[in-house]
């Protein structure tokens, strides 16, 4: 049959299953938007800003395990992505992004919201593409989704000229296998390795469990699980890790790194044998490398990219594959070796842990007089029973909720990792929202990060979306202002905010529920009220402790057992 290329492009996305479609049009993809109109098993949701479309697609990845897709047009809207791209790439997130561009004669000659797509987003894709040809859609999206999924996951983008979606071309069929002669996809672990994998950790006195975010991506989390309880060793989470282990087990030692627990930073630091599985060793996690390299360990890594192993800590024991497979291997291995780990080895390791443990690193002042950041969030698990999708922006009311906020099931934790992105939460939540209609989704946010995406409540109201907003308010950019006390001579250059808006007023404009709180003891009633209105946003106005602090911290520089856990230690 004969079509044009924006009908190639809808019949390839519904080819590939697609669902929601975030985006918003402009000149060059008008007539992909015309073919949208025409069919109805793609849902298109209009965002407020490009950058809410990526992000919201990224939401809808990380709750699922399915691709996320966004449309953009050319010029500042592919600009406006970019953003919403680094966020994806950063934590390998599959997405696939499709962008207009100007006419293919026109590409280099200045044209009207012309940009160079591929070159701008060349260092933080996982791949690109510039189709200049209609007949090449399809093989290119085929390329496109297959690259995003598979691997180390991650954004793609593709590039279609304004013409060549108006060309009519010749169309059989969207096509079945994809072949990529320098895409060479990583299979099973090597036996050897894993064997020796486990006979280090079999003999281990000391040994630790480290999980990182590519366990949820590998929907590896059962595996691990099943893992960490035959060998009876502690386990800890990165922040992109967290429910990749039940967050309640015994076994867990919290999340580790520059706001992680004592338990769980000492004994990183101090075991004898490490298993790193699906993590990357950055300095959010290890802190000073050196500090970290001072104490001798033998170190286990598993990641499905050969180009994470060894990258900036040497392991003893490299094993590339797919994890949910390594994890598999080493189960059946373990299981049918005789040789197993005895618990009287690791008991004094245990006793060490448990003294650290004492510490209770995680507590904090309560107060009748002013709501703590930290209650809101015991009390958000409290009520949901620790079974929501929990979206964040970036700040300190992203560190409260993976400290307090114990994560039992994986792709429940939504949160942008290695990029940092303010105004990634309300979109990011519209995305998870729309992938799990019915289950409860909240979004625990600061009064800094909310208004840098703020416009897509009215997204929100377009399209229903019951999302329940917690936001920490505390008149500053406070983890900036925290790090202003500590380092910097108590000088808050510009992170207090002087003129801020009635937030529940705001909401109320949007269309939805506004509430203000501004007393403990009202806190729990405020969340239940939100939570029982299951058709509504609602908008809850946290009025918290503009002084509190996000304890433990590992500053910038320092080794992992140099934390502060108090003002006191400053």
């Amino acid at each position: 049959m004969v079509l044009t290329g924006a009908e190639i492009v809808i019949r390839c996305l519904q080819e590939e299953k697609v669902e929601y479609l975030f985006g918003y049009p402009g000149g060059a993809v008008l007539y992909i938007y015309d073919e949208l109109s025409k069919q109805d098993k793609i849902r298109h949701v209009l965002v407020r800003h490009e950058q809410a479309a990526v992000h919201a697609a990224d939401g809808y990845a990380r709750s699922t395990d399915k691709v996320g897709v966004a449309l953009v047009t050319s010029g500042p809207g592919v600009t406006n992505a970019v953003t919403g791209i680094a966020t994806a790439y950063c934590d390998s997130i599959p997405m696939v992004v499709i962008s207009g561009q100007v006419a293919a004669s026109s590409i280099g000659q200045d044209a009207f919201q012309e940009v160079d797509a591929i070159g701008i987003t060349r260092p933080c894709v996982k791949h690109n593409f510039l189709v200049k040809d209609a007949r090449d859609i399809a093989s290119t999206l085929k390329k496109a989704f297959f690259v995003a999924k598979t691997g180390r996951p991650g954004p793609v983008l593709v590039d279609i000229p304004k013409d060549v979606t108006a060309q009519r071309v010749e169309f059989d069929a969207y096509p079945e296998t994809v072949d990529l002669r320098s895409y060479n996809l990583v299979g099973r672990g090597h036996q050897g390795q894993i064997r020796k994998a486990l006979g280090l950790l079999v003999e281990a006195q000391r040994p630790m469990i480290y999980a990182g975010g590519g366990v949820v991506l590998a929907d590896a989390a059962e595996k691990l699980t099943r893992l960490v309880r035959l060998l009876g060793f502690p386990v800890s989470n990165t922040l992109m890790g967290l429910g990749g282990y039940p967050g309640t087990d015994r076994q867990n030692l919290g999340m580790l790194g520059m706001h992680g627990t004592v338990e769980a930073n000492r004994a990183m630091q101090h075991c004898d044998v490490l298993l790193a599985i699906g993590a990357r060793f950055d300095d959010r996690v290890i802190g000073n490398i050196d500090n970290f390299l001072s104490e001798p360990r033998k170190i286990i890594h598993v990641d499905i990219d050969p180009s994470s192993i060894s990258k900036r800590v040497k392991v003893d024991v490299p094993i590339v594959g797919n994890l949910a497979d390594v994890l598999d291997d080493m189960i059946k291995l373990l299981e049918a070796n005789e040789h197993k780990p005895d618990p009287a080895r690791i008991a004094p390791w245990w006793s060490q842990i448990e003294e650290w443990r004492q510490t209770d690193s995680l507590k904090y002042e309560t107060s009748d007089e002013v709501i703590k950041p930290q209650q809101v969030v015991e009390t958000l698990w409290k009520v949901t029973h620790g079974d929501a999708f929990v979206c964040t922006d970036v700040g300190q009311h992203q560190m409260w909720s993976a400290q307090h906020y114990k994560f039992d099931k994986p792709r429940h934790w939504i949160s942008s990792g290695g990029l940092g992105t303010m105004g990634f939460g309300l979109p990011a939540a519209m995305g998870v929202q729309l992938a799990h209609p019915g289950e409860p989704v909240a979004l625990i946010t600061g009064e800094g990060s909310i208004q840098m995406c703020i416009q897509e409540l009215s997204t929100c109201k377009q399209y229903r979306l019951p999302i329940k907003i917690l936001s920490l308010n505390n008149g500053y950019l406070g983890m900036v202002r925290q790090w202003q006390e500590f380092f910097h001579g108590n000088r808050y250059s510009e992170s207090y905010m002087s003129s801020l808006p009635d937030f529940a007023k705001l909401a109320a404009a949007y269309g939805h529920v506004g509430l203000k709180v501004d007393k403990p003891g009202d806190v729990e009633t405020a969340i239940r009220e939100a939570f029982s209105r299951k058709n509504d946003l609602v908008f809850l106005d946290f009025q918290v402790d503009p002084t509190e602090n996000v304890f433990p911290m590992v500053r910038g520089g320092k080794g992992l057992t140099d934390m502060i856990l108090s003002a006191g230690d400053l």
